[in-house]
């Protein structure tokens, strides 16, 4: 179980970039979250000249979905918050009972989420390989969430390696595997990447959700997620990077929901009746009855006895013990031996 979480399994509202630059849609995000019963909304903190050369390309499906002659750099320079933001959205988080998360994108934006005193860092899979930036965050060994798109083991062993030799204690870390698509076909999640993370790093693991609607991540925690994390939006249709491959409200609501079950019915792993089905034993069990009339002396056998409903008689796990004994009274069909 993630560390901060209330339940078996912490569920991020990932927010994202999804506010477009405005505070007041960054509110009605967290309002959203808030509504929804996810246990926190994540946000990102960057400045567009520590993450992008002012000539790198954008992603595909960036171009898509974002103005096509804005480069990487302007795309992301429109969706910078401020400090000032910052101060909104975590006041507005607490008057709302949300945690406010943000995944920073350089050494600087750690340090300046580190003096805001967040619980945690969630490291984006773009930064595993990120060397003065993962060492940075392993100096304030606090719960550690990393993303592990677009890596193969070697890395994801790189990014764990580096963390742990800077500071960061194993027992804090948590890896989420993900697929860094948007949004991701179904035939590259590969969910069963879930027990080989747990097994091969012993620690907790997780997933961040890029497909389209919600079942994926109910299948992972299934599996074994204790956390999930899933872009939402307040509008598919919206323009930015990442409004058509997010959720919308409703579907974050039923996200949640579904979990909580999920949660609910996963039980122990030793199977034993429920106290909701002790009261149904002798009602849909059986018995040993008669099946015509038998008359006390005679042989028991398959001719003359049967197993019928309740189970309030002789058990008809002993039907062998039964046969070839003598009845000890008369019985009439139906009686219970």
């Amino acid at each position: 179980m993630f560390p901060l979480a209330k339940h078996k399994t912490f569920i991020i509202a990932e927010a994202g970039v999804n506010h477009n630059g405005s505070l007041d849609m960054a509110k009605e995000l967290v309002i959203k979250a808030a509504e929804s019963g996810a246990d926190a909304v994540k946000f990102q903190t960057f400045k567009a000249e520590t993450i992008a050369t002012a000539d790198a390309k954008k992603a595909e499906y960036q171009e898509k979905t974002t103005s096509a002659g804005d480069s990487q750099f302007d795309m992301l320079k429109q969706l910078e918050l401020s400090h000032d933001m910052h101060v909104e959205l975590m006041r507005c988080c607490d008057e709302h009972n949300i945690l406010f998360l943000s995944s920073p994108f350089d050494c600087e934006s750690v340090d300046y989420l580190a003096g805001l005193d967040l619980p945690l860092f969630k490291i984006p899979s773009g930064e595993i390989t990120h060397v003065p930036y993962l060492r940075k965050i392993a100096s304030y060994n606090k719960p550690t969430i990393l993303s592990t798109g677009m890596c193969n083991s070697d890395d994801v062993q790189f990014g764990v390696d580096t963390l742990v030799s800077a500071g960061l204690d194993t027992d804090k870390l948590t890896l989420l595997h993900c697929t860094t698509e948007y949004p991701c076909p179904f035939t590259d999640v590969n969910l069963r990447v879930l027990k080989t993370l747990a097994d091969t790093f012993s620690v907790d693991v997780g997933y961040s959700d890029h497909t389209e609607g919600i079942a994926v991540s109910l299948a992972a925690v299934a599996l074994g997620a204790t956390v999930i994390e899933k872009h939402f939006t307040l509008d598919k249709t919206l323009p930015g990077p990442d409004h058509k491959a997010s959720m919308n409200p409703d579907e974050l609501n039923a996200l949640v929901v579904g979990i909580r079950q999920i949660e609910a019915s996963l039980g122990t792993a030793e199977k034993v009746p429920t106290d909701s089905e002790l009261k149904n034993i002798s009602i849909v069990r059986k018995s040993i009855v008669a099946k015509k009339a038998i008359q006390q002396g005679d042989l028991f056998s398959e001719d003359n006895l049967i197993c019928k409903r309740p189970a309030t008689g002789i058990s008809s796990t002993k039907w062998d013990e039964l046969i070839g004994t003598h009845a000890k009274q008369d019985y009439a069909r139906d009686d219970l031996i």
